[in-house]
């Protein structure tokens, strides 16, 4: 069965926030979300777990279409969006033979920014940026008015003090169900791991074979499996997701899938999933704060990153006045909005009481191919990678929830 991939401009626009919770209606996310994958599959598996968003984990197994199964290995494909995915099928025999599931061609949405530290902890707790309080890959610290860097927690909130939901490994172990993680040896004990991921026995391997062998033979026990496959994302920041080695590197991800599903035992539930998309950015899209008098008066900080920069305006400045001043700049390439206009449009999901002090005053998503950097503070490489993500579009916001039980 052929997937009906949109034409380019339609993908690089915007798409309406993904709702939160079990019973947003038929528009975007509610069960059909990231944040509803890991309850979904406790319900799977005999020993639902409830999350602060997601409250019948066997409803949201229902809308997932996931089947009991004694034992389930969700996979984590870091940058493979569904639509990334789909234009690249021809590389991928494996990918391609759940593609002919009907199931299987509609994608989830991951959160608000489609980046990986709020998405990981939106998955591993079944909950939302919001909640977690990671709502950017950089972000104010309020402790310390200075921004903190979230995939290593570089000046920031202690990783356990920063996110406080349970996650939904801790809550299945807590049951007495097996629950393994199967990954690098250098994530086991990780800041990022330990806030979004935290519970259960962790496996590290060098080796990407010896990974998912991992894998499949903790499968043979009752209980969830997690396996993480980052090189998606990590050659398409340095090379681009279009480029050659993207594609060769998406052809090994596809051997590692299929290599995964010869090996587990039969009956076995596997879901695969991701937590964004990536765009192939425009050079010549690219904005740098640090050259334009309109962008930089009044901000005192830049946080988040390069298509969903958060911006922390100084003391005593209008937050309004700002958000406008760069929407008149910025025209078509980019929505922007107030911390208050997008918490009241739940972008962000239910808000912990300590968030507000984390998101920024004005956020803006990149539109299109664009890029809104500042070199003031970044290197001139990290303004300048060829793919990235963070935005609210359908080719960052939509990802794959494929089914295969075995």
């Amino acid at each position: 069965m052929s997937v009906d991939v949109p034409r380019m401009e339609e993908l690089l626009g915007p798409v309406p926030v993904a709702g939160y919770g079990d019973g947003c209606g038929g528009g975007r996310g509610g069960a059909r979300h990231l944040s509803g994958v890991l309850p979904a599959l406790s319900a799977a598996i005999g020993h639902p777990v409830p999350t602060e968003v997601h409250r019948d984990p066997k409803a949201v197994q229902r809308a997932l279409g996931l089947p009991d199964a004694r034992s389930a290995v969700v996979v984590l494909v870091d940058g493979l969006g569904f639509w990334n995915l789909a234009m690249r099928l021809g590389h991928a025999p494996y990918l391609r033979s759940l593609m002919n599931e009907p199931a299987n061609l509609r994608p989830i949405s991951t959160c608000t920014p489609s980046t990986t530290v709020a998405a990981m902890s939106t998955f591993g707790t079944g909950t939302c940026p919001g909640l977690t309080c990671m709502t950017g890959y950089t972000q104010r610290n309020p402790r310390t008015g200075g921004l903190a860097q979230l995939i290593q927690f570089r000046d920031s909130i202690a990783p356990r003090d920063l996110q406080r939901q349970p996650t939904v490994f801790e809550r299945l172990t807590a049951q007495g169900v097996r629950v393994t993680s199967s990954g690098l040896p250098k994530f086991a004990a990780s800041p990022l791991t330990e806030a979004a991921l935290r519970g259960g026995d962790y496996i590290g391997n060098v080796a990407p074979a010896e990974r998912v062998r991992v894998a499949a033979a903790a499968a043979a026990e009752p209980g969830l499996t997690y396996l993480y496959i980052r090189d998606a994302d990590k050659v398409g920041h340095t090379y681009g997701w279009d480029s050659e080695k993207w594609i060769g590197t998406f052809e090994r991800i596809d051997a590692q899938l299929a290599l995964l599903h010869r090996s587990v035992p039969r009956g076995t539930l596997i879901v695969i999933s991701a937590d964004h998309g990536m765009i192939a950015a425009d050079p010549a899209l690219r904005v740098d704060i640090a050259e334009h008098e309109a962008l930089r008066r009044g901000v005192a900080l830049v946080g988040g990153e390069a298509r969903a920069p958060m911006l922390y305006v100084e003391d005593g400045v209008d937050a309004r006045e700002v958000a406008e001043r760069w929407r008149s700049f910025l025209g078509g390439h980019a929505l922007v909005m107030t911390r208050e206009e997008a918490c009241s449009q739940g972008v962000f999901g239910p808000l912990d009481p300590r968030a507000g002090s984390m998101i920024g005053d004005v956020l803006v998503y990149a539109l299109g191919a664009a890029t809104i950097v500042d070199s003031r503070t970044q290197s001139d490489a990290a303004t300048r990678l060829p793919s990235v993500h963070g935005s609210r579009t359908m080719l960052e916001m939509d990802i794959p929830c494929l089914i295969d039980l075995t």
